[in-house]
């Protein structure tokens, strides 16, 4: 269709000699193209996005984990101590309960930084109407 590849040319793929493409939006978003305050500038054709994100330790908000280890009554020297940690008799506190004690509160360090993820589904920037009859549209 010479008309619609007048109006097209390669702005969605092809080669330009024999074959041009339409816009593809398979798995994509249409997005019109543009700049506006705060906002990237977007051209007619580009294809970017992506279907999913892969956190990095820096892209975590910043925080901490309790935790408190299980610790076996068993003796220290025992070979399995049912999922437990073993630890030297001082180090338990209290009456037993049910054959298990906990160690003291532990805190993790902090970690994660709070860094920004950049969440943009795929697209491709198109023209929302193309029109084959009419006037002819201006070139600048």
């Amino acid at each position: 269709n010479q008309a619609l590849f007048s109006i097209l040319g390669t702005t969605y793929g092809g080669d330009g000699r024999t074959t041009f493409a339409l816009p593809d939006l398979r798995g994509r978003a249409a997005i019109h193209a543009g700049t506006g305050p705060g906002l990237t500038p977007r051209i007619l054709g580009q294809r970017a996005g992506s279907e999913t994100n892969i956190l990095i330790e820096n892209q975590l908000p910043s925080h901490n984990h309790g935790l408190t280890i299980p610790v076996s009554d068993e003796d220290p020297s025992a070979d399995e101590p049912n999922g437990n940690v073993l630890a030297a008799g001082s180090f338990y506190t209290g009456s037993p309960a049910a054959g298990q004690f906990y160690g003291s509160g532990l805190v993790t360090g902090n970690t994660g930084a709070n860094n920004p993820i950049n969440n943009m589904q795929p697209f491709q920037v198109v023209n929302y109407i193309i029109c084959l009859f009419g006037i002819f549209p201006s070139r600048n």
